[in-house]
């Protein structure tokens, strides 16, 4: 398994975009690759909205704007962990194949609004830790 994570503080402001540039990976193998958020008590949400950018070593750029549920229904987190700091692991991508070869850089940006609101929260209290992990997928 390969990943990295990247403290962003107490709030993830909206201008923060979170960038990796990810290992050299087999290029005949399928990935899983997940996004991984850490929050605390302080997340106000029950859901998140981020953009996710994927750069390709050739310049081309995947953009996808993905919303992932943080809470069950009673108020609950969903992720990993005891006491204040929740993990969460959220697909990205299923059975991917890193086709080309070379470096791919991975961006996360924060896209949450409140409803009725034109521009996002520009510091999203609670979210403390950004970032990605990739494991082989089991094709069997």
């Amino acid at each position: 398994m390969y990943g990295d994570i990247q403290s962003v503080g107490d709030a993830w402001a909206k201008d923060n975009v979170v960038s990796f540039e990810l290992p050299e990976l087999d290029t005949l193998q399928a990935y899983n690759v997940y996004l991984n958020l850490r929050n605390n008590h302080q997340y106000s949400y029950n859901n998140i909205f981020v953009i996710v950018s994927l750069e390709y070593p050739n310049g081309k750029q995947e953009v996808d704007t993905l919303e992932y549920r943080m809470a069950y229904p009673n108020g609950e987190w969903m992720g990993e962990g005891i006491g204040s700091i929740k993990e969460n692991v959220l697909w990205y991508k299923e059975n991917f194949k890193f086709e080309e070869e070379g470096k791919y850089k991975l961006s996360i940006e924060q896209a949450v609004r409140k409803n009725g609101q034109i521009d996002g929260d520009a510091k999203l209290k609670g979210i403390t830790d950004v970032g990605f992990s990739i494991e082989r997928a089991n094709n069997e």
